[in-house]
């Protein structure tokens, strides 16, 4: 049975409701990256202003604001890249051979996601300065790799799991080597796994904060340690440089997401049962 136009109408004006109720946040700082310093902090909210572009210029503007959104860019993609590698090819050992306590292992490994941040920076900090990686380069996306590599070996996992292992078993019969086996046959199955667990960990590396406030140094800092240090201004909170600061730094996201959203949802369901060949 089909429900009522009328419930399906009302189930529909609240689900844009709450979705405009959550992009709130969003389209104000939007709209205050626009506006003047006193229409921001105004008692009364302003939504009729004449936009101006001043506040984005002077973020522009700002010394090192371009080397650190280009060193966002690189430590983001550089690390995810090396972890989808590295996660690809521990996922196929995990799902074609499966060796004793597997599931224990993928347990224990994404469990490393869920220990708090503050928790193991000490520790970090510690090692790295022992091992002199402490404010370098290949420190810092070493470090972003680890951190995005369970969650890319939990979704790339469930993809492979789902591949028949007949694509496996057709190409070695046929004289393809393991490698080709892997990466000519098995990869372009998981592509929409493979491009899951990518835009995941991008945002959740673009993101980050702590490990490279306290790991990083100014060769490698990225956009949120700028807007965390430069906030204030005059002993004031300068609003017009978080809102846009922020706005510039939201937009790369938001655009991955529109363009993969297919993806994500089918990452978040660990993608789909392939038949046998």
């Amino acid at each position: 049975m089909t429900a009522h136009p009328w419930r399906q109408r009302l189930y529909h004006l609240l689900l844009w409701i709450v979705a405009l109720l959550f992009f709130s946040p969003v389209l104000w700082i939007f709209m205050a990256a626009f506006k003047s310093g006193g229409e921001i902090v105004s008692p009364t909210p302003v939504f009729i202003f004449r936009p101006t572009m001043d506040n984005i210029i002077r973020v522009i503007q700002e010394p090192n604001f371009l080397d650190y959104l280009k060193m966002s860019f690189v430590l983001s993609i550089g690390s995810v890249l090396i972890a989808i590698v590295v996660s690809f090819l521990a996922a196929y050992s995990f799902s074609r051979y499966r060796p004793t306590g597997t599931n224990f292992i993928m347990f224990l490994l994404l469990s490393t996601r869920m220990v708090p941040a503050s928790a193991v920076v000490l520790p970090i900090f510690l090692m790295y300065t022992v091992l002199g990686w402490s404010k370098t380069f290949h420190g810092m996306i070493l470090f972003y790799a680890m951190f995005s590599i369970p969650f890319s070996l939990w979704i790339l996992k469930g993809f492979l799991d789902g591949v028949s292992l007949r694509y496996d078993e057709t190409a070695l019969v046929n004289g393809g080597s393991r490698l080709h086996t892997m990466f000519r046959v098995v990869l372009p199955q998981v592509k929409p796994g493979l491009v899951a667990a990518f835009i995941f960990n991008i945002l959740f590396v673009w993101n980050e904060f702590l490990f490279n406030y306290i790991l990083g140094g100014q060769g490698t800092t990225m956009i949120p340690v700028l807007l965390a240090t430069g906030v204030k201004q005059g002993g004031m909170t300068d609003w017009s440089f978080v809102a846009s600061i922020s706005l510039i730094y939201m937009l790369p996201p938001i655009i991955a997401i529109f363009f993969f959203q297919k993806y994500l949802l089918v990452g978040m369901t660990f993608g789909t049962v392939r038949g046998e060949v």
